[in-house]
């Protein structure tokens, strides 16, 4: 003859059971958590990883009433950066240099805006060209920009605009700021 009745006897074992099931969706919770949280972390260098350097294809001045000095465009996977020659290099664009992505860790090192303001960052690997996207939203809000393209030329940094690109040879060595245009290459030849 059982101590206990068949309902009192089925009682611990039915606490156990939910104990036990209550452990469970409590570490359940918890691995998800943690998932989510490693899920997020992952999700942000893949973001980092994966900058849209689209935004940087195009021809670039030093202001609006100027021809395109340096052209950015991707060639054969890679993205690069050429400079217009003068009418006797009988060629409009120099070799193309290779860009590379930088970190928005050393975005201090060459302009005075948040990281968190800028989209993306290529340059030079010798740094002597460094080009910045600032995001739409705060380029519009910020009244010392005029423009969503920052440029960190040889220890300098300032604004640059995106123009349409040309095929006219400019002397900007001569005074880049003359607005001389010479003649066009492919005219001549």
């Amino acid at each position: 003859m059982p101590i206990c009745s068949k309902a009192a006897c089925q009682q611990p074992f039915q606490d156990n059971k939910l104990k036990a099931l209550m452990l469970t969706a409590v570490i359940g919770s918890m691995l998800s958590l943690t998932a989510c949280n490693n899920t997020d972390s992952v999700a942000e260098t893949e973001v980092a990883a994966a900058v849209d350097l689209s935004v940087f294809e195009g021809c670039y001045t030093v202001s609006f009433d100027e021809p395109a000095q340096i052209k950015v465009s991707e060639q054969q996977g890679a993205w690069v950066m050429q400079m217009k020659e003068p009418a006797s290099a009988n060629r409009v664009w120099d070799d193309p240099e290779e860009l590379e992505v930088v970190d928005n860790s050393e975005i201090p090192k060459f302009f005075s805006i948040d990281p968190d303001n800028v989209d993306g960052v290529i340059a030079r690997p010798d740094r002597v060209l460094v080009l910045a996207h600032v995001k739409p939203v705060y380029a519009n809000i910020d009244p010392l920009l005029d423009s969503e393209y920052l440029s960190y030329i040889y220890k300098g940094a300032n604004t640059i605009y995106r123009v349409e690109c040309d095929e006219v040879n400019t002397d900007i060595l001569a005074n880049p700021h003359a607005n001389i245009v010479i003649d066009n290459v492919n005219e001549s030849i």
